[in-house]
């Protein structure tokens, strides 16, 4: 819990300064800055005589050793930690001592070095250099947060060749704000939640490894924020908003006060919805909504069974294939999927097949495919697993022998005709039909097959996708994305995508009703799942299944409990009769108002 500061006089000459940055994980702490100032390495580059590439080769080998030793200590400090937090750094280090096994890093720095005869460094230097810019020009959130990573792994190894000593673990005073140009996944496992309340860096992102630690520990932190450390001395007081990104520096009385009061009533808030966690989430007029949790890592089910989801309407599996060079076994998949699946004990669990393609790719996967080929429009999702039915099959193994004592079901994405399932379909029943054959226990039944609807196609033919389906699964982001044909990381556009456009709530009521006819399971785990805004605009629709990150699930139950269907499903049917989106809008913040 935030310790409230006492308000401080402003120093003289000292002004309140506010910085902006990203707001990767959510809270308000309010405390003294501890700078880390981050150390830069300064890489000399030299030619290396033929006759030494040897011992070249044999330095950059020792340092290897070095950081495995040195990553494999974090690792068992880690095991030691409490809660699945733990478990995701035991996992991240695992992909750590990955990249130090051969991987692209290193066998590309032992190439430069056999054939441009330069010192080890340096050649870690420059190959890391040029997957930079390669994983930089797909401008992807997530394969960035990837680069950060990889730029750990190298720095590590590039401050062993140059005899760096390493970062010492940050040591804060009681309620203090580590500040930092920027944060790894490694810093953030040795920092003690017990004496740090926020932290605060130049850079960093909402999808790295590092703000996903920091939302594990429970920690405000608000990474990205340009030109911090110019801006903030060491000791100083300062704010850290996780909820609107912004940092306070110097911070009068006033602004104290103001924060400290938005302290105490968000804790007030959250203390109310948290009564409400084993509540059933039921309308005043007795409809039962059914709230599950979209998961993207390990780390996050501590949170989706304190949230009181009724179990998870989305497990995203690509994070297994992300970090690697190489394809995870079958029993590496069951091994990670067991972590997730045992924590909901017998409730569903929806796992989407490989979602990969695009600007999310994984090597092992795409070493013979054209980097044109898996585009927006190209080998995305279904599309590239049906292209490699060895890696499909052996996720079905995966999936069916978690399955033998959960409740699991299986997401197929990308979906657009129903060819694509019975496919999908053919190489389920091929993996059952091999574990069977090898005396490994099977579900029974075997898991029901879902599709994503996700592209309008698949929308406007639902009615023939629910024959060959077992249920849906509405992915309303990137529904709205290819209905309005608007990229919304792409800065010119964003402003455009907005799922309240008329076309898109058509596609989405389309599928539902398809779904209704056919009497198969509907549920939608975009962002609006998630905001209160639009439930009850979701129930009017006929959706009663709502899948959301899972710190939104108490949010959301409370809107629920306040509603009126009937009056919802009315109001639903006037709003789908507008043409106008901005009418739309004003039509469900009316209700919203009125209910």
């Amino acid at each position: 819990m935030p310790k409230k500061s006492q308000a401080i006089e402003t120093p003289r000459g000292k002004r309140e300064r506010t910085f902006k940055g990203l707001a990767a994980a959510p809270g308000i702490a309010i405390g003294k800055a501890y700078v880390r100032f981050g150390r830069h390495i300064e890489v000399q580059e030299y030619v290396v005589a033929k006759t030494k590439i040897r011992g070249e080769l044999k330095r950059l080998d020792a340092a290897v050793n070095v950081a495995r030793r040195q990553i494999t200590s974090l690792q068992e400090r880690a095991a030691g930690m409490r809660g699945t937090t733990g478990d995701e750094l035991v996992f991240l280090f695992d992909a750590y001592l990955a990249m130090l096994d051969d991987s692209r890093l290193v066998r590309g720095a032992r190439s430069i070095i056999e054939e441009e005869c330069i010192n080890a460094e340096a050649a870690v230097q420059r190959e890391f250099t040029a997957l930079a810019k390669r994983f930089e020009a797909m401008k992807d959130a997530y394969i960035a947060a990837r680069l950060d990573d990889i730029r750990e792994v190298a720095s590590r190894l590039i401050g062993i060749l140059v005899r760096s000593p390493a970062n010492e673990p940050p040591k804060t005073p009681k309620g203090g704000i580590i500040v930092a140009e920027q944060l790894s996944p490694a810093d953030m496992a040795q920092i003690d939640p017990e004496s740090v309340s926020a932290v605060a860096a130049a850079l960093g992102g909402t999808e790295g490894h590092t703000a996903i630690m920091a939302r594990a520990l429970g920690l405000p932190a608000v990474l990205g924020a340009a030109d911090l450390l110019v801006g903030v001395e060491q000791s100083q007081q300062i704010i850290v908003d996780g909820y609107s990104g912004k940092i306070i520096v110097n911070p009068t009385p006033a602004t104290i006060k103001r924060f400290e009061k938005r302290q105490a009533e968000k804790q007030k808030r959250t203390r109310a919805l948290d009564s409400l966690r084993f509540e059933p989430a039921q309308s005043r007029d007795g409809t039962i909504i059914q709230l599950m949790a979209n998961v993207e890592l390990p780390v996050e089910m501590e949170n989706v069974k304190q949230s009181g989801a009724e179990g998870v309407g989305l497990l995203r599996s690509e994070f297994m294939f992300m970090n690697r060079d190489d394809i995870p076994s079958e029993d590496e998949q069951v091994a990670i999927l067991e972590q997730i699946v045992s924590v909901m004990g017998m409730q569903s669990v929806t796992i989407r097949t490989l979602d990969i393609g695009g600007e999310k790719p994984a090597p092992a996967l795409l070493t013979e495919i054209d980097e044109a080929a898996v585009s927006a429009l190209g080998l995305r999702g279904i599309r590239l697993s049906l292209a490699n039915p060895d890696t499909l099959r052996t996720q079905f193994r995966a999936i069916l022998r978690v399955g033998v004592k959960r409740n699991v079901r299986i997401l197929l994405p990308m979906v657009t005709t129903p060819g694509e399932v019975k496919r999908a379909k053919k190489i389920l029943n091929e993996a059952a039909d091999e574990l069977m054959a090898e005396g490994i226990a099977l579900p029974d039944p075997l898991p029901p097959v879902g599709v994503m609807i996700e592209v309008p196609g698949a929308a406007l033919t639902a009615d023939s996708l629910a024959r060959a389906s077992d249920f849906f699964a509405i992915g309303s982001n990137d529904l709205t994305m290819y209905t309005l044909a608007v990229d919304r990381a792409n800065e010119h556009v964003a402003h455009l995508f907005n799922t309240l456009h008329p076309a898109v709530l058509r596609l989405i009521q389309f599928t539902t009703q398809a779904a209704l006819r056919a009497r198969i399971p509907v549920s939608i785990c975009g962002e609006i799942a998630g905001d209160p805004r639009y439930t009850a605009l979701l129930i009017g629709l006929g959706l009663h299944d709502l899948s959301m990150t899972a710190s939104n699930i108490p949010i959301i139950k409370k809107r629920i409990m306040e509603l009126d269907t009937l009056a919802a499903t009315q109001r639903t049917q006037q709003i789908m009769e507008q043409t106008d989106s901005g009418r739309i809008a004003m039509m469900i913040d009316d209700f919203n108002t009125l209910a």
